[in-house]
């Protein structure tokens, strides 16, 4: 099964998203300084959530680089990520709207945390599929930054319901930095 179809599918869905958490952006009606810095927690939500969908989009792509084939287990893998990143939107406008109030950050950790479990179960579905000589295990190695990630976020929960939103959220800024950094396994292995 060519990979061609999965890869656009999934483009088309990533834009969506980032264009749905954009358009929550309003402009206030205000013409002051108050009312642009009242929309803060807002922007920040929106960054973060655009950094961390543009490196989902990022590394989906560079994993596609590595892959030569698909199969329906890959698919329905795919669209599992896709559901899970579609509900960032949500996430980001319910935790900047409500100034990082505990219950909808750690909302937002169980939506990472499940867009990294669902992305982790990508990678072993195309693992599983791949013909004899791929390179693609090779280019994934021991994925150390794929499994901190995912304990990073898994901590910030609790985190956020004891009252501490605030960690949470700088906890989520780092998973991003430690992504933000290129990662080049694949880049790499493929130019071997």
């Amino acid at each position: 099964m060519s990979k061609g179809r999965l890869e656009a599918f999934s483009d088309g869905v990533l834009a969506i998203i980032i264009t749905i958490m954009v358009l929550e952006l309003v402009p206030p009606h205000d013409i002051s300084v108050g009312a642009l810095l009242a929309l803060g927690p807002i922007f920040v939500s929106y960054v973060l959530s655009f950094v961390y969908v543009g490196i989902y989009w990022n590394n989906h792509h560079h994993l596609f680089q590595a892959v030569r084939v698909v199969d329906g287990r890959v698919l329905w893998a795919n669209l599992h990520l896709l559901f899970w990143l579609s509900l960032f939107p949500f996430g980001t406008a319910w935790m900047g709207e409500n100034n990082f109030a505990p219950l909808p950050v750690a909302v937002y950790g169980v939506l990472g945390l499940m867009a990294a479990i669902a992305y982790f179960i990508l990678v072993r579905a195309l693992l599983r599929v791949q013909p004899e000589g791929t390179k693609l295990a090779e280019a994934i190695g021991s994925d150390v930054k794929g499994k901190i990630s995912p304990l990073i976020d898994a901590a910030a929960i609790p985190i956020a319901l004891v009252g501490l939103p605030l960690v949470s959220f700088a906890l989520y800024v780092l998973v991003a930095l430690i992504w933000v950094v290129p990662d080049v396994r694949i880049e790499r292995t493929l130019r071997t």
